[in-house]
């Protein structure tokens, strides 16, 4: 069954002036909705186009570039847009925030690390914050669509998913991909985050 282009839970607007509108249309409208239709195309007539997309991405050929690419990006950013939140922002709370502090140093010190991650992404990519077995947190970053799913990228399951693409931020913040990650936070989901933590821990 081909996979489909998601709809938001909130308006392209919602999230002014972290995200502007513009950015918010742009980058749902027409890129994810590109990854979407080069994955079906690329999946069709393949075992893979009856496999949910968490499958397809961890028995993954990492030589497949079309899949990689597009499934890759359609995953990334099905997971990114559940991470906005018009109502987000403020600071991680119940179990997370307790493995933060536990692992990282607390909040701040986090924080520090998670933008550097994006910072110094070079080029086009992700940034993460990945749980595994046990709880081990683990601050990470990918280039392009590549993620932690995918075969010897580095495995844990994203709680955090920082799009640092410059078709994410550049209409609004041009160069500034500092002020954009610092934008993130503010309508960061915490809870959808919490629950991802406690889903794969």
């Amino acid at each position: 069954m081909p996979f489909s282009l998601p709809e938001l839970k909130y308006p392209h607007s919602a999230l002014e002036p972290h995200i502007d509108t513009r950015t918010m249309e742009i980058h749902h409208g027409k890129h994810h909705a590109a990854y979407t239709t080069n994955l079906n195309n690329a999946i069709k007539d393949t075992p893979m186009d009856s496999m949910p997309i968490e499958e397809i991405l961890m028995t993954l050929d990492m030589g497949n570039a079309a899949v990689r690419n597009n499934g890759g990006g359609y995953y990334n950013h099905n997971l990114f847009w559940e991470l906005l939140s018009p109502n987000g922002g403020g600071e991680p709370s119940d179990e997370l925030a307790r493995a933060i502090n536990d692992q990282m140093g607390g909040f701040a010190a986090f924080k520090d690390k998670f933008s550097l991650a994006g910072m110094g992404r070079f080029g086009s990519g992700w940034a993460w914050l990945n749980v595994y077995p046990g709880g081990k947190l683990e601050i990470a970053s990918t280039p392009n669509q590549d993620n932690p799913l995918m075969p010897g990228v580095g495995g844990g399951m994203p709680v955090l998913a920082l799009d640092v693409w410059e078709h994410a931020y550049y209409l609004h913040y041009q160069n500034r991909r500092a002020d954009y990650i610092q934008a993130f936070f503010n309508v960061l989901n915490w809870d959808e985050a919490n629950r991802r933590f406690n889903r794969f821990k």
